[in-house]
């Protein structure tokens, strides 16, 4: 085990609208996401994926996203509040974005999520606020696109999460795989 952290909030939401409301606990469950949220599923649940290929596994059950990203958008004029890009949990303390893919993330007493990339977001986010894609899709000094949206992980053992809950994590082996787009 290595950082640690806390869950600042936890979000679902039944439907596939692009927020999510924040609630006081989820379930998650073990191969499918989190209980009551429209992304749950062994296979694929985002539409374009669905779309391509239903049959695809899902690797986008949970999607995480740091607060610190909020703090980061709050300095160029965006507001942005738990849930409201989507994500299931929200975090504090540990650079998700950093993790290696196959890290696993112990959230709270019970549930552990492994890591398999990186959000990539789509232009609803301009929906949500104008700028917005940009602002968490940067281009490096090579030209390459940053995702800072956030990772998506699987569970790999259900439980209730809740905010204030610790997030400790456990590294892969080495050698480490960087996070691409899922």
């Amino acid at each position: 085990m290595s950082p640690s952290g806390r869950v600042v909030a936890v979000s679902r939401d039944d439907q596939h609208r692009f927020g999510k409301d924040v609630v006081d606990v989820v379930t998650l469950l073990a191969g499918l996401g989190v209980a009551g949220d429209a992304h749950a599923g062994r296979t694929v649940q985002h539409r374009s994926r669905v779309a391509a290929d239903p049959t695809q596994p899902n690797l986008r059950q949970v999607h995480l996203i740091a607060a610190e990203l909020f703090d980061e958008l709050a300095g160029q004029g965006f507001t942005v509040r738990p849930g409201q890009l989507g994500e299931n949990v929200t975090t504090r303390g540990v650079d998700l974005l950093a993790l290696p893919r196959g890290s696993r993330l112990h959230l709270g007493a019970d549930a552990v999520v492994e890591v398999t990339g990186l959000r990539n977001p789509c232009a609803q986010i301009d929906a949500f606020t104008p700028g917005l894609l940009k602002a968490v899709t940067p281009r490096d000094e090579t030209g390459a696109v940053v995702r800072k949206a956030g990772v998506m992980g699987v569970v790999l053992h259900g439980g209730d999460v809740r905010a204030g809950d610790a997030v400790r994590v456990e590294l892969p082996a080495r050698p480490h795989e960087a996070l691409q787009r899922v």
